[in-house]
């Protein structure tokens, strides 16, 4: 298979939902289909029960949430698939909003009960910016759900974008007879006993063939389908896949991801609709996936993933080109050659070796502490850098200080690890060291996942004393004499460990303050590359 047929059968895509509508039972059920596992696990459930594999992380299984991405890659009816799995909590979006860099499209699952939900809101503002492909699984039909009209409209007036359903459910909850295929025309039975075990198979049923569906599914409900139908028919947006491949029109697929109901037809036909890898805009020009020379970026970096490998790897999205593993490469920031010798395939925290890998690929790699969020690895001879991950400005602040003083360097290590991360961000105030370390975070619940694993990924128990302040800004200035700036008392000036001088906040007004009162001072937003 040549370069240009191994780089079409790619399909990288994220899945995003608001927490508890089922994404990341989703992602075990396609994962289930496509033979990467054997059973799929629970979210939630008793302490004996298999645990999902894309929440691989302890606390992830303790708390019935997804905190990291995931990465994982299957084979399927000849597609090469790469699921990225994300946090569906708000304390989380900024690992999230990297790991849709590296996707090429969407799939936005939606409780059927609960409709569009504040996380959902923000992840398809994301999504939007990018005009990037973006399919939707309303789930949960097995329970009492809204009207599927209204939920429809919903998504076409909050985000603006048209819908297209490929299915259409009969009923839910204990009246939930299972959906029409539009297209095909035909009925697919649901039976809560089934459990996705066999393959399910449609039933060839023309919508006018009154007899036979009533038999099926009664005529109750039969008198409702065709009305929604002939309704749908006539008034809903038509199918055009070029506005489905630009991010406009959405196609949208009903069923319960519980039960694996919907889940393979959802997914051959997503595979189908969706685009393979997409060009990419570096700072100058255009890369394009069937380009020969080899480039990539950094989106995610995790220490500590497997306990048997206490390591640091770092996830790449291959943009273009072929990787090989052995091959010299070049890292733009870092500005020297490397050779990447032992590249992983992912799967969650389970990993194998490849020799080869393609664009639209995740690859992770073994580092030793010198790539960033960010970075740019690629041919020696043919370089090209992408744009940097904008890093959220945090919201929260606290004072970490490590328990016993003779675990200092493990504090240290732990502390500048997570950082590096991305997932906290750590200061400190001038003159100081590394014994009391200011933390700052999106969402408190990263205050919690840090203390966690300081204690079990690295021994060392810490104390958090909680800071007022919600605003942080970097100081623009830099032949100013800081010492000297007159700020409120509840202003604080504190350095990042490049010894950057940056001002944390208690209010905007304080902000206000500080502009009003030091002729010259410039301040500038967090979000820095």
């Amino acid at each position: 298979m040549d370069l240009k047929q191994e780089i079409n059968r790619r399909r990288t895509f994220a899945i995003i939902s608001h927490p508890d509508a089922g994404k990341t039972t989703l992602t075990e059920k396609l994962l289930l289909y496509g033979g990467a596992i054997q059973t799929a696990g629970s979210v939630k459930g008793k302490a004996t029960a298999k645990h999902a594999v894309s929440d691989w992380m302890e606390l992830e299984k303790q708390r019935g949430i997804s905190i990291t991405s995931s990465v994982m890659q299957f084979e399927y009816d000849g597609y090469c698939i790469n699921i990225l799995d994300t946090p569906g909590h708000q304390d989380f979006s900024e690992d999230t909003y990297r790991t849709l860099m590296a996707a090429d499209s969407v799939v936005m699952v939606i409780d059927a009960a609960k409709g569009i939900e504040p996380q959902t809101r923000k992840l398809f503002k994301v999504t939007a910016m990018r005009n990037i492909p973006i399919f939707t699984f309303i789930n949960k039909l097995d329970r009492d759900a809204r009207d599927p009209f209204e939920l429809l409209d919903q998504l076409e007036k909050e985000f603006g974008i048209g819908t297209y359903p490929v299915n259409w459910p009969i009923g839910c909850g204990v009246d939930f007879k299972g959906v029409f295929d539009r297209d095909r025309r035909q009925i697919m039975t649901f039976n809560e006993f089934h459990r996705g075990q066999d393959k399910l198979q449609a039933i060839e049923c023309d919508i006018t063939d009154t007899q036979k569906l009533d038999e099926l599914i009664g005529e109750y409900s039969r008198r409702d389908l065709v009305d929604q139908i002939e309704l749908l028919d006539g008034a809903s947006f038509d199918f055009d896949i070029d506005q489905v491949r630009c991010g406009k029109l959405t196609p949208v697929f009903f069923g319960s991801a519980l039960t694996n109901f919907g889940v393979e037809p959802f997914l051959e036909n997503f595979l189908k609709m969706t685009t393979a890898p997409r060009a990419r805009n570096p700072k100058e020009g255009e890369v394009i996936p069937e380009s020969e020379n080899f480039s990539a970026f950094v989106f995610k970096i995790q220490a500590n993933m497997n306990k048997a490998h206490r390591d640091r790897m770092t996830f790449m999205r291959i943009c273009s080109g072929k990787f090989e593993r052995d091959k010299e490469y070049y890292h733009v920031q870092g500005k020297k050659s490397l050779r990447l010798s032992q590249p992983q395939q992912l799967m969650a925290d389970s990993r194998q070796i490849v020799n080869e890998a393609y664009a639209g690929d995740i690859i992770g790699v073994f580092d030793p502490g010198i790539f960033s969020i960010g970075d740019t690895v690629c041919e020696v001879k043919h370089k090209v850098e992408f744009e940097g991950i904008p890093t959220f400005a945090p919201e929260h602040f606290a004072i970490i200080e490590h328990k016993d003083s003779l675990k200092r360097k493990q504090f240290v290590k732990g502390v500048e690890q997570i950082a590096q991360e991305g997932a906290i961000q750590i200061f400190h105030e001038p003159n100081t060291g590394m014994e009391r370390v200011i933390v700052g975070v999106v969402g408190v619940l990263q205050f919690e996942v840090l203390e966690h694993r300081l204690k079990n990924e690295y021994n060392v128990d810490v104390m958090r004393s909680n800071l007022p302040y919600q605003f942080i800004r970097w100081i623009g200035n830099e032949d100013i004499d800081v010492a000297k700036l007159n700020l409120t008392s509840d202003t604080k000036w504190v350095q990042d460990f490049k010894g950057n001088n940056l001002l944390i906040f208690t209010s905007e007004w304080n902000i206000n303050w500080a502009l009003d009162k030091n002729e010259g001072l410039i301040l500038e937003d967090f979000n820095k590359n």
